[in-house]
């Protein structure tokens, strides 16, 4: 098998457990968050930052698409925003494990690539587009009324949460990583 047609494979497979995590998103964010993340850091260290890529692209489409959110479809600007945050954790895990010649690069990577995404997501989701577009969101709601306590959780949602889920993606992925390194050496 080809380098291309061996990472096009790991990347669908990464894709594949994203989608199946979503279908649980209503269930618990903590549940889906630490998944969707920990997919596209392995898919970053595996295939590489331009296959991880486009999972930072489709994920938060697909999330839309099977689980719905009434602040996405009041926001649209929303979609780049969270792409720009999945690709923030994927990029600063890459640059430190790849650029850099750190003892602990990769943990530091993870660390620094979950604060980041976490603050940029808080600053631009919390802080910008909810004060500035929020009201957007109460005709795609059931109880437009809610709408006060919809754009609370969601500021929280997408900064402190989004924090959280990172730091817990990346510990798992990084679980989940130092078996698979040794296996992918032995097979290349």
């Amino acid at each position: 098998m080809n380098s291309k047609t061996k990472k096009l494979a790991q990347t669908a497979l990464l894709l594949t457990i994203c989608l199946l995590s979503q279908y649980f998103k209503n269930l618990s964010v903590y549940i889906t968050g630490p998944v969707i993340n920990a997919c596209l850091i392995l898919c970053v260290l595996t295939a590489g930052l331009a296959w991880a890529s486009i999972l930072c692209v489709v994920t938060p489409i697909t999330a839309f698409f099977i689980a719905g959110s009434p602040i996405m479809a009041g926001i649209p600007l929303m979609f780049p925003a969270i792409m720009a945050g999945n690709f923030i954790l994927v990029f600063f895990t890459w640059l430190f494990e790849k650029k850099t010649s750190l003892r602990f690069r990769l943990p530091a990577g993870l660390i620094a690539g979950s604060v980041l995404k976490g603050l940029f997501m808080g600053l631009v989701i919390a802080g910008v587009l909810l004060p500035v577009f929020g009201t957007n969101i109460a005709s795609h709601l059931p109880k437009p009324e809610a709408l006060p306590g919809v754009l609370a959780a969601a500021r929280t949602t997408f900064s402190v949460t989004q924090l959280v889920t990172a730091l817990i993606g990346s510990v798992l992925s990084y679980i989940i990583w130092i078996p698979l390194k040794k296996y992918l050496k032995n097979e290349g």
